[in-house]
């Protein structure tokens, strides 16, 4: 079967409306196309969080690119960043690797993190201003030493978070950046915390490819469809507040999780083979 052949117009739809909402919001990767490929597709939570760690890395290179020509990144925090992240990935992902994952087991510590990581994403969205505020004095009295401590200690939760349900490297980057770094500008977070999801999702996506997790199919038709959702999104952004989209996204998240606990809770799901289902 050649790439045309194999590329699938539902995959293609559905990574346009992801790249549309990650246009508009700054978030959604994860938080979004990973769920979306379990609940409307039915494929294999470990297959879904693999695929959808290829296409995140895939897509925010292009996007730390644009940051990078434009100076929008403060290299200093991506590296200690990553020093936490790419390290606490690899462990990870060592350990999934001992783990049956064709298993209920797998699929339910898939399904929880997955599940509890969407509600952390969404709280961070509502209460964004409110934790930076709060934290602001204590973080304020720190040395440069131990804000470059936290920072490590920030990428390495998000390199188990991450590696396990795909979600974390946006909205909770973000939102961690802000409270440990509230003098750079918004732009640099974002561009920041962009550049450091490449070798996060990366590490994190050969680790998912090695065990047998990532559906290159798949993959290529998600890619098709978001690229230009990204562009259109990008463009509509400055229309629309953007308080209203994050409490929107909010509200689904929690949706999407409340919905992922309930259907793939480990005892009353079967054992699925981690193959994906395809829609031919």
């Amino acid at each position: 079967m050649n790439a045309i052949q194999s590329l699938q117009p539902l995959y293609s739809i559905a990574g346009f409306a992801v790249g549309l909402l990650i246009g508009l919001t700054g978030v959604g990767g994860g938080s979004l196309m990973t769920p979306l490929l379990i609940l409307l597709f039915d494929i294999h939570p470990v297959t879904a969080v693999g695929t959808d760690l290829l296409y995140a890395a895939v897509t925010k290179t292009a996007g730390s690119l644009v940051h990078g020509y434009n100076r929008t990144v403060d290299w200093r925090v991506v590296r200690r960043l990553a020093a936490g992240s790419v390290p606490m990935t690899v462990l990870t992902m060592f350990a999934l690797s001992h783990v049956d994952i064709n298993g209920t087991a797998a699929r339910g510590l898939i399904a929880a993190a997955l599940a509890m990581a969407l509600v952390l994403t969404a709280l961070t969205l509502i209460f964004r201003e409110k934790i930076a505020a709060r934290c602001a004095t204590r973080i304020g009295a720190l040395s440069e030493k131990q804000i470059a401590v936290l920072t490590v200690g920030v990428g390495a939760v998000l390199g188990i978070f991450v590696s396990v349900s795909s979600v974390g490297a946006g909205a909770l980057g973000v939102t961690a950046l802000i409270v440990l770094y509230p003098r750079l500008p918004t732009a640099q977070i974002v561009g920041s915390d962009i550049a450091h999801a490449v070798p996060l999702t990366l590490a994190a996506g050969i680790g998912h490819w090695y065990i047998g997790s990532v559906d290159f199919d798949i993959l290529a038709s998600l890619l098709l469809g978001s690229v230009p959702g990204i562009l259109i999104g990008s463009h509509v952004a400055a229309r629309i507040p953007e308080k209203m989209l994050r409490f929107a996204l909010a509200v689904v998240l929690v949706v999407v999780a409340t919905k992922l606990s309930l259907d793939l809770h480990p005892s009353s799901s079967p054992n699925v083979e981690i193959t994906a289902i395809h829609t031919r």
